[in-house]
């Protein structure tokens, strides 16, 4: 019995001795990720995984060694076997996590290295951080970092959030559609995406909730639904107070599926019912910038599902939530929370230059070279190329052209030490394309 503990005890400890050698052989990524420098992260993202793995690896080392030290000190007992093979299970799940986190990150830094989508995702980490420039600096905000999937949306793991098997989260990851890639429609996947994070760091939803606690303990059914889909709604109103209807259509391509699904309601569900959800990006859009087409899109919105094919018991609901969702956006953006220092949101909200009448003008002005003139405010970008699509004054192929060129520059923006839109960018960009060769080809 004894020499059977004893064999017991040795080859726990060749385990751990196994677990620390994996451990000392995972390098830093800056040493293992194969993509050209323009693709990479930016250093304040690479920086903190870094140090968030430096930190998940020097943790665990310590766990080892003090496994090991108590392990060396046991007596060869049946006891004291089992006792330190239920300390090496626990260890086991903390060197998991850590490959766990290990992997979350690699996945996204991989993809840097495919041809042309790595220059893509950088393009959109710049945008996507443009996307938070207007909040306090005392919030901290996060880097924010890009990668591609398939499957039909977006989803964000936003920075200081847990991660799997334990760990806080250094960086805000944002997973966009591969069927978003590229056009005006992957700004209402990333700038909704964006909106999750700006949510969480502003604590709007808890705001909200405070707000309008009455009101849902009073028993409205439009309330109990607010209340349950408001996280979502909040990245819809980020994402059209950043790219104005720009966000609303992508938000209806996106939401265009068959009838079952866009008149399903389910309060178990964060997001809103499509058709609804709609409403309520148009709504929200036209509190913040009014203009005719949000009348507009409203109707083409209800022509595509029409009230007259819904259910018996599926209209008076629809009716009664589209009735309650003037009163609802007005109580949102009348919001005053804390990090706000006593402001409305929608001061936070309304950008001057998102307004539909200076989208189109600023159209107007930069149609000639809208790379070189639209290269400085990624989200501006967005935003006027969606307006001038949707107002019938820029095509999708050429739309689709100007944003991968917009990609490009934003990607050796973050990379060079320039402005994107400088004439030192310029230069570089004309030696790397021959003038011969259509943009269509990077795109």
């Amino acid at each position: 019995m004894k020499s059977a503990c004893i064999q017991a005890l040795r080859l726990l400890e060749q385990e751990v001795l196994g677990i620390r050698t994996r451990l000392d052989a995972q390098l830093p990524y800056a040493l293992q990720m194969p993509m050209v420098p323009a693709a990479n992260i930016s250093d304040e993202a690479m920086s903190a995984i870094e140090r968030h793995m430096q930190v998940a690896r020097a943790q665990l080392r310590l766990r080892i060694d003090q496994y090991l030290q108590a392990l060396r000190k046991l007596s060869a007992t049946p006891q004291n076997v089992a006792l330190a093979q239920r300390r090496y299970a626990l260890l086991k799940l903390y060197f998991h996590a850590a490959l766990t986190h290990f992997e979350i990150f690699a996945e996204v830094l991989t993809q840097r290295s495919q041809h042309g989508t790595g220059i893509w995702l950088s393009g959109l980490d710049v945008a996507a951080q443009d996307g938070l420039k207007h909040l306090d600096r005392a919030l901290s905000v996060p880097p924010v970092i890009c990668y591609v999937d398939r499957g039909h949306g977006g989803a964000i793991r936003r920075a200081r959030t847990r991660l799997p098997g334990g760990g806080v989260n250094p960086v805000a990851v944002i997973r966009i559609p591969r069927e978003r890639m590229i056009g005006t429609g992957i700004a209402a996947s990333l700038f909704h995406e964006v909106g999750h994070q700006a949510a969480a760091l502003l604590d709007l939803a808890n705001a909200y909730r405070r707000a309008t606690a009455s009101n849902v303990a009073h028993g409205a059914p439009p309330w109990r639904a607010w209340h349950r889909w408001i996280s979502e709604i909040l990245a819809d109103l980020w994402a059209v107070s950043r790219v104005g209807v720009t966000a609303t259509c992508g938000l209806m391509s996106v939401v265009s599926l068959p009838r079952a699904f866009v008149l399903r309601i389910n309060l178990d569900d964060p997001h809103p019912a499509p058709w609804i959800r709609v409403k309520l990006s148009v709504a929200m859009g036209r509190a913040l910038y009014p203009h005719p087409q949000w009348d507009e899109l409203e109707h083409v919105w209800e022509s595509l599902y029409p009230r007259s094919l819904m259910s018996a018991t599926q209209r008076p609901t629809f009716d009664m939530l589209d009735r309650a969702i003037p009163e609802f956006v007005a109580t949102l953006l009348s919001l005053r929370p804390p990090s706000l220092h006593g402001g409305e949101l929608k001061t936070l909200l309304r950008l001057p230059d998102r307004a539909p009448l200076h989208l189109i003008d600023t159209w107007e002005r930069v149609r000639s070279r809208p790379q070189q003139y639209l290269a400085d405010t990624p989200t501006l970008a967005f935003a006027v190329l969606g307006q001038a699509r949707y107002s019938g004054l820029l095509q999708a192929n050429d739309e689709l052209k100007v944003i991968a060129s917009l990609l490009e520059r934003w990607a050796l923006a973050g990379y060079l030490p320039w402005r994107a839109g400088s004439a030192q960018l310029s230069v570089v960009l004309n030696q790397r394309r021959p003038a011969s060769e259509p943009l269509a080809a990077y795109a």
